[in-house]
Order: C-alpha cells, then structure tokens, then sequence
C-alpha cells in the first residue's frame, strides 16, 4: 500500500495547517506593503486598512488568484520526473509551506518587509534540488521569475517616478494647486479603476466560469473606472480648503484631495496583491490535494479546489489582523517620508506592476516591488529624502530570503520522509 494512501488524511490535514500558517505570513509580512503607503501617508488609520485589506485582499485571491497559481503548483518542477514517486513532490511541497511560513514568521517579528514569493519559491527550488535531483527543477521558470525580481521593483520605481512628476507638474508646482488637484485627480482614479478591472477581467475570472474576450474586458473596464470615477468626484465635493492649515504647510489641502485617491490606490493594491502573493500559499497545498486526490499520480493539470482559494484568502486576512502592524510600520514611515500625493504615485505604480504581472502568471515580488517604487517617489524629491539606512538593511532581508527557505525546506524535507516512509 503506498504511502499516500496509507497517510492521505493526515497529509492533507497538515498541509492544511501548514497552508495556513504561510498565508497568515503572507498577511503579516506582505500585506503591509499593500498597505503601509496608505497608512504612513495619514490617508488612512490602521484599522481603516485592515478593513480594506480584508474586503480586497480576499476578493483579489479568490477572483483573479488562479494564474500565478498555476506557476507555483506546477512551474518550477517538472512533475514527469516525479510520477514514480509523487510522495516526494508531497513532502517537498510541505517542507516548503512549512519553512516559508517559519521564516515570515522571523522576519516579521523584526519588521523587515521581506519577500513571501522568494520565501516560497526559493524553498521550493531548494528541495526541489538536493532532495530529489537538480533536473527536477524547471531552471527555465526560475531564471524567468528571477528576472522578474529585478524587473519588477525597477519596473514600479519609474512608472512612480514619472507619476509623481506628473502631479508635480500638473498640480503641486501650478499658481493653484487646490484647484488643479479637484481637476486632475479624477482622471488619476479612473485610471486606477480600469488598470484594476482590465486585469481581472483579461485574466482572473476563468475559474469561476467567465471568459471574456479582450475587447468586452475593455469596455467592461472603462465602464467599471466611469462608475469609480463619479464615486471619487462626489467623494472631492465634501474636501474644501483650509486656509489654517495651508499657512503651516502649503499643500495642505492638497493632500487632503490626494487622502480620497488613496482610498481607491489602497484597495487597488490590496486587490493586486491578494491576486499575486495567495499563490504562494495555496500553490503547494493545491499541489499536495491533487496528488492525494488522484491516488497517488502527479497530474499535470488539475481544477484548483475553490475551497483552497478560501482558505489561502483567510489564512492572509488573520495575519494581517493578527500581526500586520510591524511592517507596515517600516514601509510607510521609514523608507522614505510620504504624503497622500507621494504614496498615491508609490501604491498606483506598484499596483499596476503587479496585477499585470499576475495577469501573465509571473509570480514576482510585491515586497520588491512597492520598495522600487516607494524608492522611485524618494528619488523624485532628489536623494536626500531616502533614509538609505533602512533601504540598506531591506536589501540585506531580501539577499538572505532565498537561502533561508531553501535551507529550512531542505531540513524538513528530509524530515517528513524520515517519519511517513
């Protein structure tokens, strides 16, 4: 009797619970980043994010979470290498869940805003490699999602540099600039309304049975971005100008224009990120329930459980509410100072990176990606405004992610098999 029919129960169960707990680091590491811009630039108060990150975080991983999914269940290994013995696939993908989780753990007791993907992808690889052989590994893939690490931050810093300049230009450096911002804003939040809808719409709704074709996912979207814009505009209506608080900083009425934008930037991060960084908990798990599910075989295509979505959604909600505070912390106060108008510019460029990215079921880093452009905003104000002491020890975080997964999947890896075989 194989061991996967022996042990099918209990496997699931832990995998369960450990499919968990990485998404509970999800919610306590990453969603910070969704968050901290918001949070650090006064737009919003801390329990005013979590509600939002409650809502769109679920609804990102349950609605448009199924691409980058796919990537991480069945990209970086290649499964024929496996069909002889799929309880290696299992316990690798338990290792991996287990050791990711452990490590978010760590780095969110210190606050550092270090990456859930390369936790998760680099454990993968790391047992992947050592425990069964370096052919198992789709070194193709993961040259690809690497790439993308580099790409993606660099990606976010510029389109938040040039954002940011565009409201420099059109509002902040303007004769009126309360004025200016009534007028210009609105066109910001449409263009958040449909970046969003377009993605979810080309990308994320086949598994909940729509598939709609490019052009329909167009109109659909600018007609989703009109009725957020009206719903922007009747918010501006009630921000009047406050010539107090302008005397002690010129644009302060300004900001407060940019505190409705948040609103919208900060659900529309929140969304992209649940659509990218759910995988990389419910990747492995749906990976495990597959095989288990078929008896024992590696299947190279199977539906993803909706259940498991759900649970990945919950398991990302109760970290955020449970432990999110540390690192949000880190990226909305101390990277670089940020106002409603410069975490606007952050929050929509590391928005649009990601869900686009998410959308080709690339699964790169939220964390890299909102510090590019949390960076790219400090670089539009010149590089005095950078606290390049805290950027320093980011980086460092980031550098020892990758090892530190790899070599705590590969302890448990050996582990499990010592124990089921």
């Amino acid at each position: 009797m194989s061991i996967i029919a022996q042990y099918g129960d209990i496997i699931v169960i832990l995998a369960c619970i450990f499919g968990f707990f990485m998404a509970w680091g999800v919610g306590a590491n990453d969603v910070a980043n969704a968050m901290g811009t918001s949070v650090g630039s006064k737009a919003l108060t801390l329990k005013q994010a979590i509600m939002i990150a409650i809502l769109f975080e679920f609804a990102g991983a349950y609605l448009a979470g199924g691409a980058v999914t796919s990537t991480i269940r069945k990209g970086i290994i290649d499964p024929g290498i496996l069909s002889g013995n799929p309880e290696l696939l299992v316990f690798g993908m338990m290792s991996a869940l287990l050791a990711a989780g452990i490590w978010l753990l760590v780095a969110t007791h210190f606050g550092w805003p270090v990456s859930t993907t390369h936790s998760i992808v680099g454990a993968i690889v790391g047992f992947a490699a050592v425990g069964i052989s370096a052919d198992a590994v789709n070194w193709g893939k993961v040259s690809k999602i690497v790439a993308s690490w580099v790409v993606s931050p660099v990606t976010a810093g510029f389109i938040a540099f040039f954002l940011f300049r565009s409201v420099q230009r059109l509002i902040l450096d303007t004769a009126n600039p309360f004025e200016n911002a009534k007028r210009y804003v609105p066109m910001y939040i449409f263009l958040v309304g449909f970046i969003v809808s377009m993605v979810t719409f080309t990308k994320g709704l086949k598994h909940i049975g729509l598939d709609l074709s490019w052009g329909m996912s167009a109109l659909i979207s600018v007609g989703v971005a009109a009725l957020t814009m009206m719903l922007g505009i009747a918010m501006l209506k009630k921000v009047k100008a406050d010539p107090e608080a302008d005397k002690d900083y010129h644009f302060a009425s300004v900001e407060k224009v940019f505190g409705v934008l948040m609103m919208f930037t900060a659900c529309a991060m929140a969304f992209a990120h649940g659509s990218n960084d759910v995988a990389n908990a419910v990747g492995p798990l749906a990976a495990i329930v597959g095989v288990v599910n078929s008896g024992g075989e590696v299947v190279q295509k199977s539906a993803m459980p909706a259940w498991i979505l759900l649970l990945g959604g919950a398991g990302i909600v109760a970290g955020l509410v449970m432990y999110g505070h540390k690192v949000i912390a880190t990226v909305g106060n101390n990277i670089t100072e940020l106002t409603p108008s410069r975490g606007f510019a952050a929050t929509l460029a590391a928005a649009t990176t990601v869900v686009v990215a998410s959308g080709t079921g690339l699964p790169i880093s939220t964390t890299h990606t909102l510090v590019g452009a949390v960076l790219g905003v400090g670089i539009a104000r010149g590089l005095a405004a950078l606290n390049l002491r805290v950027v320093g020890t980011i980086f460092a975080s980031w550098i020892v992610t990758l090892p530190a997964g790899a070599i705590l999947a590969i302890m448990f890896f050996f582990m499990f098999k010592g124990m089921f075989t």
